[in-house]
């Protein structure tokens, strides 16, 4: 990576980190992905629960070495052979869990978290429900407001996670939300049984200090 693009990002990430902080989250910052395993072992309690958002950030990290040792008890809901309602039970199981790991749609300059979910959980668990929360996030992921990181999921997260789950819904088809064409409504969007942006989270100022942690990658990861 050109370095000079690598200190406009690290340049971001500091200005973010401020923000975060600001919302009275914890803020950690890795020059690379392949720093993040460490980081995270570092903020897990031997013994801990972990729970899962799904996350193209966290595959890229490699992380899953680390929480499917013995030192942990990972709430696998992709673990193999489970039938559609174990991977559901896993799902709210991991809504107690000690630790959620995940990844996040957007970060604003304000030091917000966006997500949008189909089923919700994700969103749950980032909201309430476990100790700890551990978002992973790379500079792609940062925008400037909450209008900017809408526009982030219409326009690229929706898309690309619909096209990585084989998601039957326009913007899998077309490369966007079919939302941009008529209206700037942050929960307008196409009517399809598949949709996966029901559930809607902005998290903001927090009253519990320290319970989101976020690690801010200098690289682009996940969608």
């Amino acid at each position: 990576m050109n370095e000079h693009v690598k200190s406009v990002w690290k340049n971001q990430i500091e200005r973010v980190s401020a923000a975060l902080r600001k919302n009275r989250m914890e803020v950690y910052a890795a020059d690379s992905k392949e720093e993040v395993a460490e980081i995270i072992k570092g903020l897990l309690p031997l013994g801990a629960s972990i729970g899962l958002g799904g996350s193209e950030t966290l595959n890229e990290c490699n992380i899953f070495p680390l929480i499917k040792s013995e030192d942990y008890r990972l709430i696998d809901r992709y673990a193999p052979g489970l039938t559609r309602e174990q991977a559901l039970q896993k799902q709210v199981e991991a809504l107690s869990a000690d630790v959620f790991l995940t990844g996040t749609n957007a970060i604003t300059e304000n030091g917000e978290l966006y997500n949008v979910d189909g089923n919700g959980n994700r969103v749950a668990a980032i909201a309430f429900g476990p100790k700890s929360v551990i978002v992973v996030a790379g500079v792609n992921k940062i925008v400037r407001d909450i209008p900017a990181a809408v526009k982030r999921v219409k326009e690229i997260a929706a898309p690309a996670n619909t096209k990585r789950l084989s998601m039957q819904t326009y913007c899998k088809e077309k490369g966007e939300c079919v939302s941009l064409s008529r209206t700037a409504y942050p929960c307008d969007g196409c009517l399809s049984e598949s949709r996966i942006c029901c559930q809607y989270l902005i998290s903001a100022y927090q009253r519990h200090p320290g319970r989101i942690k976020v690690i801010l990658v200098a690289e682009p990861l996940g969608f």
